[in-house]
């Protein structure tokens, strides 16, 4: 298995995907591992020490291989360190959004039932105690508990089929899912991308995605460790400064929005660009115009793939040869994907119908939900995805709409059930239907038509309210829009539909 160009002989002694990034590491032990501002905080040899130091001392207060360990962390090298020591350990990592609220966060506690929780401070997760938990940490993230511990541990051996972290993902029934990854999930996604998008021994990576998604975790994180890559390491996405870094970098990954961002500033250039070799887009639909405008400024193609958190990557435009705008290209080596109308047959080529898929990707199902497992599968083995998708009689797949009822915005997942539960309970609502809209910056805009409960006195200042503190900040409406009644069908149903349509170009008349 081949990480690097120097350690082509090395076979890790274990299926845990850790020790994938220990060959590489070990063989590139001077190597910068993660920089900021231009200084490095980390090397290679650093990172196996810390990463052994810190599985230490989750052994040492009680964590054993299989427990979970739910995280709620801003992102520094603290938060990578910790992720990695987790799978070095053996144990299952969890990490969650920080905007999410106590509520929310008493749910996947509840939920997931994890050994150990770590959060930054001034985060909801610093102030929770789970009873159910066995061990509660008094210390936050920023204390790095580790610290002090002199002993480290080897990676702790790990079958393929050994769950290395689970995901949570919001369903159309408001209750989030927990997506079940192995190690084997994880480490033949990131083999396969390693080859399709031709890592090199000298790329760097600029990191510029949040860590608690499957995005800037498991895809981008993963291909730097991979190849024991430099890693430009940026606790947020600014524009500015993203572009301070594109001379020293050779890939960046995005969401739509970061492109659309550093399209608006005008030190973005072909000159600044130069030594840039590949430009990835996901998380969300890449705008054509954005594609046309990019390859104008930058001289480069994006390469838009596909992908979601119960089978990490599925499709990717290549590498060599054409990037189709508006296409997230063929199956990735390895990974059957299938198109199928209603009516369960073979979908023709331009035909929409719903993808579904199957591979080494694919997650073993969601956490303590059988039944939600079993409904998304085929007799046959597949994953049904929800996603409306046609392919080309080149193989290339677009993804045209979702069978599931999800926004995304800003390359995040917003499923509408759970925010119209939360509208619902307000005092004054008759009932709500979320939606999403085209935005200029977000890709999509959650925006809620609320229908006035009778008599009530309801105002969209009640509704922002009671979202503020009960939902993370990127699934609130973007904009409320009080009306006396929602349309629907001869048989009840609310037509959202009709709300999309009516409401489509209330973001790009505001940004007119």
């Amino acid at each position: 298995m081949v990480v690097s160009s120097e350690s082509s002989d090395a076979t890790p002694a274990s299926d845990n995907v850790f020790a994938l990034f220990e060959a590489a590491a070990s063989a590139h032990r001077d190597r910068p591992f993660l920089i900021s501002n231009g200084k490095p905080l980390l090397d290679y040899a650093a990172m196996l020490e810390e990463t052994g130091r810190a599985a230490a001392w989750l052994h040492a207060i009680g964590v054993t291989p299989g427990d979970r360990v739910v995280v709620q962390a801003h992102k520094s090298p603290a938060a990578v360190i910790l992720y990695l020591a987790c799978l070095r350990a053996g144990a299952v990592f969890i990490p969650l959004n920080t905007a999410y609220q106590r509520s929310e966060l008493s749910y996947f506690l509840s939920d997931a039932e994890p050994r150990l929780l770590v959060a930054s401070a001034g985060l909801p997760g610093a102030a929770v105690a789970f009873e159910g938990a066995r061990i509660e940490l008094a210390e936050t993230i920023e204390a790095a508990p580790w610290v002090d511990v002199t002993a480290t541990i080897p990676v702790v051996q790990r079958s393929a089929a050994d769950a290395a972290a689970i995901l949570y993902t919001s369903g159309t029934t408001g209750r989030s899912k927990g997506a079940v990854l192995t190690h084997g999930n994880l480490s033949s996604n990131v083999i396969v991308l390693g080859q399709a998008w031709r890592w090199r021994d000298d790329d760097v990576l600029l990191h510029a995605l949040p860590i608690f998604h499957a995005h800037g975790l498991f895809v981008a994180l993963h291909c730097a460790l991979l190849y024991a890559s430099p890693i430009l390491f940026h606790e947020r996405f600014d524009a500015a400064a993203v572009l301070r870094d594109f001379r020293s970098a050779t890939v960046f990954m995005g969401v739509p929005t970061f492109y659309t961002r550093l399209l608006a500033e005008p030190a973005f250039t072909r000159e600044l660009c130069a030594r840039m070799r590949l430009f990835v887009s996901g998380s969300a639909p890449l705008l054509d115009a954005t594609f046309a405008e990019f390859v104008e400024r930058a001289g480069h193609s994006i390469l838009e793939r596909y992908g979601m958190t119960e089978a990490l990557m599925i499709t990717s435009n290549p590498y060599d040869g054409p990037r189709v705008a508006g296409s997230v290209g063929p199956p990735l080596p390895g990974i059957s994907v299938r198109i199928v109308t209603e009516d369960g047959k073979p979908a023709a080529v331009g035909q929409p119908g719903v993808l579904e898929l199957k591979g080494p990707n694919l997650f073993t199902g969601y956490w303590r939900n059988p039944e939600k497992t079993a409904q998304d599968h085929t007799a046959d083995g597949y994953f049904i995805s929800g996603d409306i998708a046609t392919r080309d009689e080149a193989g290339f797949i677009r993804i045209v709409g979702r069978a599931k009822d999800l926004i995304i915005s800003g390359g995040y997942n917003v499923y509408p059930k759970e925010v119209e539960m939360t509208i619902d309970a307000i005092e004054g609502v008759a009932e709500s239907a979320v939606i999403g809209v085209p935005h200029p910056d977000f890709g999509e805009g959650v925006v809620a038509v609320v229908a006035r409960a009778a008599g009530a006195t309801l105002a969209v200042d009640d509704i922002t309210a009671a979202v503020t503190v009960q939902l993370a900040a990127f699934k609130r409406p973007k904009a409320s829009i009080i009306v006396d009644e929602l349309p629907r069908n001869a048989m009840g149903k609310v037509q959202k539909a009709e709300l999309r349509d009516k409401y489509k170009d209330l973001f790009i008349r505001r940004s007119a």
